[in-house]
């Protein structure tokens, strides 16, 4: 969507522009996955919406990344974007507007935004004396250092001596000052927004926007000797996306945002100051509100960060809970964004594990939602021949519940609290499971009470019905197999957040149950296992360096020998585990042939059967056939590892199967 097209009605929405410095991880995932869960809110309440992310990719620390990589700048930049762009389509985040600050109307914004503060003398020339953090881009003094070192970051600070543009900020600190203390609900949460006003009463200093010139970065107009700082560039990405400067007609419609979702580190220096100060030199109006989270630490408590080298791969994750519980890739991904948003308060700082993650997944999604989808459809089934019933006259028991529940929601979400929102519809979920025990539909059939039977299943099914609106911001793909399941999807019933009222399910119609969608995880044999690969870890790192001399010696064999084994490539189509093995999957595998190829192999406990499926593998396809496990065996799948498989080999290019390896 352009800038151009929306309409009047925007809910605009931005997470901060993320520098190419290195992979999406945990905490870029958590900003911009709070930022969809707004969007998709506005989105079903039938309001346009206008969410912007996007990248950084100018200053020092992209030319260094580039230099060491081997790369040009801009070549660096495109590889990393596309990481980005990546990671959110895989996260399900459905921004509409990704800006890079590469582009050239941006670069052309922010040089329009420099002329007209330099020409009201707003930035001025001068020398700067003092120190620059380049991991955070960031202009430090002398008392701002912990050890010599950048009080965010934690790494060493450089001393500069330089000319420079600096922007009046300090013109602008009373203004803001009375801003902030008469709009309550400007910056959030609370504590944060202390912690602004106490900087600003420390003496706002004015800041530094220019540094000496590189081919790289934007060049300040008129001076070739200086290009324009980062943050004055990156702050501006906000403007340009609603065309400020190049369309009028779209800046009014839609500017100011309603929300700015940031990490904690860049609000005291940058989005709570420099920012709306800048906006105030340009006459512009200022957000809505801003809302800066807390970080994510490790499972030790120490912050995640890139220096550190303990960030989190949120796809990491993801692989983790598939193998462990078997659900699908998409709705391991909605886990994630769960527990991300239940797991702590917004604002507050937080601890992340697998395990609690795990946890989770067991109690709140398996035991809770699961459940009451898995215990409730089967009844429908069973007495009412798999379509919705009439509601009657006895129906709407759990109305005042649910009703009280969409009304939290709704407020907890204009808050920016998600952790609420989400223990309302979680209280939902669980007294649903509660009324269909306290109802017992089965003992209702038996008497023949079919009346009460039909709303007791009705309202079970109009909740569960509730529950997929509600979590459709939080759980997309969960939402979307639940409304499928109900027969919401086959009967083209829209979601809409004005229907989270009961009553509003259409009788009569064919429910459509599926495979359970959160299998229960054996967290006790996920533990065993996490504690032997922990100790097998601590023994390797103990073992002799010379360790090859230990193994036994193997006996050659000649190339005449090795010319025997046929080597094929082949594809996995259908992958299952063998009833009553842990170690075993029972695969059909495309070798070129006629008929695909049954193998069995021992890869159960290090893979999970979906992960397979697609996968090009490598066949020992003359293998004399055995029968394992009852099941007969055609072949071996190779993979790497002594004990235990750990990975598979496999090609670097895609390949027909059957090819033959060599």
């Amino acid at each position: 969507m352009s800038a151009s097209e929306v309409n009047s009605k925007v809910f605009y929405i931005t997470t901060p522009i993320y520098y190419v410095s290195g992979k999406p991880h945990i905490g870029s995932a958590y900003t911009t996955i709070a930022a969809d869960v707004l969007a998709r809110y506005h989105r079903l309440r039938g309001e346009t919406v206008l969410f912007a992310t996007g990248t950084d990719e100018h200053g020092q620390k992209v030319l260094r990344g580039a230099a060491q990589a081997g790369k040009s700048p801009q070549d660096f930049a495109d590889s990393l974007v596309a990481e980005y762009q990546r990671a959110w389509e895989r996260l399900h985040i459905g921004y509409d507007r990704f800006i890079r600050t590469t582009e050239e109307v941006h670069v052309t914004v922010v040089q329009r935004v420099f002329q007209r503060l330099l020409a009201q003398d707003d930035i001025y020339l001068s020398d700067y004396t003092g120190w620059y953090c380049v991991p955070c881009e960031t202009y430090l003094l002398k008392g701002d250092l912990q050890d010599g070192n950048c009080p965010d970051c934690g790494r060493p600070a450089e001393q500069v001596s330089e000319q420079a543009y600096f922007f009046r900020s300090s013109k602008y600190a009373d203004r803001l000052l009375n801003y902030i203390e008469e709009h309550e609900e400007f910056l959030g949460p609370e504590s944060r927004r202390n912690e602004v006003l106490a900087f600003i009463r420390s003496g706002l200093q004015d800041a530094c926007v220019s540094r000496s010139r590189t081919d790289w970065d934007i060049p300040v107009p008129d001076d070739p000797e200086q290009s324009i700082y980062v943050w004055l560039d990156a702050l501006t990405n906000y403007l340009t996306v609603v065309g400020y400067t190049e369309d009028a007609g779209s800046f009014e419609s839609i500017w100011p945002p309603d929300v700015q979702l940031l990490g904690k580190d860049i609000l005291t220096r940058f989005h709570a100051t420099l920012w709306p100060a800048m906006l105030m030199a340009l006459d512009v109006a200022l957000p809505k509100r801003i809302f800066a989270h807390g970080w994510w630490n490790d499972d030790s408590g120490e912050k995640m960060s890139k220096s550190k080298d303990n960030v989190i791969d949120p796809f990491d994750v993801v692989d983790a809970l598939v193998e462990h519980s078997g659900v699908r890739t998409s709705f391991a991904v909605d886990t994630l964004r769960y527990h991300l948003l239940r797991e702590v308060p917004f604002g507050l700082d937080g601890s992340f594990s697998v395990t609690g993650l795990l946890s989770r997944f067991n109690a709140d999604l398996a035991n809770d939602l699961g459940n009451l989808l898995n215990r409730s459809l089967p009844l429908v089934e069973r007495y009412m021949e798999g379509r919705v019933p009439d509601p009657g006259p006895a129906c709407g028991a759990l109305t005042a519940e649910i009703n009280s529940a969409v009304e939290t929601t709704e407020r907890c979400l204009e808050q920016v609290n998600f952790r609420d929102t989400l223990t309302a519809i979680w209280e939902i979920v669980k007294r649903c499971n509660k009324y269909i025990d306290e109802r017992e539909p089965w003992k209702l059939h038996k008497q023949g009470k079919r009346v009460e039977l039909d709303a007791v299943l009705y309202d079970i099914l109009d909740c569960i019905r509730i529950v997929a609106i509600l979590i459709n911001p939080f759980m997309p793909r969960v939402s979307e197999e639940i409304w499928d399941q109900l027969g919401l999807e086959s009967a083209q019933v829209p979601q809409r957040w004005a229907d989270t009222r009961t009553g509003r399910l259409t009788s009569d119609i064919q429910i459509n149950r599926g495979a359970p969608i959160f299998p229960r995880i054996d967290l006790e044999r996920v533990k065993a296992s996490m504690e032997a690969e922990s100790q097998d870890a601590e023994q390797s790192s103990a073992a002799p360096v010379n360790g090859a001399s230990e193994k036994a010696d193997m006996d050659t064999i000649s190339f005449e020998q090795f010319t025997k084994l046929d080597l094929r490539t082949g594809k996995v189509l259908q992958a299952e585990r063998v009833p009553g093995t842990d170690k075993l999957l029972l695969l059909q595998v495309d070798i070129g042939e006629a008929e695909p190829r049954q193998v069995v192999a021992g890869l159960a406990e290090q893979f999970n059967p979906r992960q397979l499926l697609g996968k090009t593998v490598v066949v020992v396809a003359n293998l004399k056939p055995a029968t394992i496990a009852g099941q007969k065996s055609e072949g071996m799948i190779l993979a790497a590892g002594d004990a235990q498989p750990l990975a598979l080999i496999t090609t670097d290019a895609e390949v027909e199967p059957g090819e033959k390896v060599r």
